[in-house]
């Protein structure tokens, strides 16, 4: 039996792990986000934009050449470019970076397009290219140079809607038929649509993009046949014939609900009430280690409910997404606890990684854990 004073002893520590782990510091949280900025800068290309198509390995995730590299490298640079704008580093080299980011995104995103019939990766570089220029929008000071980044955006919405599905939504994949059609038939996926949704509404509060009101309809329509009555979302359309199935439960569902359900609930779908967030932001929080196990697994949906590590650092900042549409007084405390999870997944080099994508990965996750942190310190510093 142990003495009681190591017993004191262990149980004051224990005390203090409880206490002071969920609080993350305001300087920390800055060394943290300073970090991921340096990696950032010190990894962005020549160009100005991040991530490329090196770094391969003998699994690789479908890429038709050379049209889904472009995607990949749009969709990294504009979660990257996010990240650096909402760092709010005021250092020159932060704000040169930032330039070169913006000087590519206006010179390369209206050249965006699907790879081939069988692909749609193009849609996350429309959707991450529209938080990105909405960034850029926001801080531009020339009203001229503010309307030309208004009518990238809305560039970049015709050309998502280009490519909407014709079941309602947007999915990434059009190769489970024999068939060849102008609009995708293949399969919306419910987080896809939920993304370029998202980026859509912020770009129309931002810049004044028109929607098409018909199609945003139809795409929500989607997102909600695809939702079950206890708010998880299955993978795809044609998984909603399957709901049960382990992917499309709550487990298999942990990252996509949170974009799906501020998707719903920003276009107004009352269903999504405070108490539906608040259960799915609590859930994602006790079963974040859960969702973690599989990160940087090589193998797409290896792990338990078919989980793949991508959707790690999606499903962390979609969560600040979900929950900053609940009452401000709640922000600090979730704030706490996800800067908390942020600071100690951060890699000696000052990346975020959750999946070996080429050389995308840690382009886009740092640009996701930036994002989430800055939303965190913002929510930490509200009185």
């Amino acid at each position: 039996m142990l003495p009681s004073s190591t017993l004191r002893l262990a149980s004051c520590v224990l005390l203090s792990c409880l206490l002071i782990s969920p609080l993350a510091r305001a300087g920390e949280i800055n060394a943290s986000i300073r970090r991921g900025v340096d990696f950032l800068i010190a990894r962005q290309n020549k160009n100005g934009s991040w991530g490329d198509s090196t770094r391969t390995k003998n699994l690789n995730i479908y890429a038709p050449l050379p049209g889904a590299h472009h995607a990949y490298r749009a969709g990294a640079s504009g979660l990257a470019l996010s990240g650096l704008i909402d760092a709010a580093d005021p250092r020159p080299e932060v704000e040169s970076a930032i330039a070169r980011a913006a000087a590519w995104t206006a010179a390369e995103l209206p050249k965006l397009r699907r790879a081939d019939p069988t692909t749609t990766y193009n849609i996350w570089g429309h959707a991450y290219g529209l938080r990105a220029i909405s960034r850029l929008h926001a801080r531009e000071k020339d009203p001229a140079k503010k309307s030309e980044w208004a009518a990238l955006a809305q560039g970049q919405v015709d050309l998502a809607n280009r490519y909407a599905d014709i079941n309602g939504g947007w999915g990434y994949l059009d190769v489970f038929d024999n068939l060849t059609t102008q609009k995708p038939s293949g399969i919306p996926t419910s987080f896809t649509t939920a993304t370029l949704l998202l980026a859509m509404d912020q770009a129309r509060d931002e810049t004044g993009v028109k929607l098409d009101d018909a199609l945003v309809r139809k795409a929500i329509a989607g997102i909600n046949y695809q939702r079950t009555p206890d708010f998880s979302y299955t993978y795809s359309f044609t998984h909603r014939m399957h709901p049960r199935t382990d992917i499309n439960r709550p487990a298999g569902s942990l990252a996509r609900s949170q974009a799906c359900n501020a998707a719903l609930r920003v276009f107004g779908e009352k269903a999504v009430t405070d108490q539906v967030l608040t259960e799915w932001a609590d859930r994602f929080l006790a079963r974040e280690g859960f969702l973690s196990n599989v990160r940087k697994r090589p193998v797409p949906h290896e792990g338990a409910f078919r989980i793949a590590g991508y959707f790690y650092y999606y499903g962390i900042y979609y969560f600040t997404e979900s929950v900053n549409l609940l009452p401000e007084e709640k922000h600090a405390a979730y704030a706490k606890r996800l800067a908390a999870i942020l600071l100690e997944r951060q890699e000696k080099d000052g990346s975020w990684w959750d999946y070996p994508l080429y050389d995308y990965h840690q382009a886009y996750g740092t640009g996701y854990s930036l994002m989430a942190l800055a939303w965190c310190r913002k929510a930490l510093a509200t009185p």
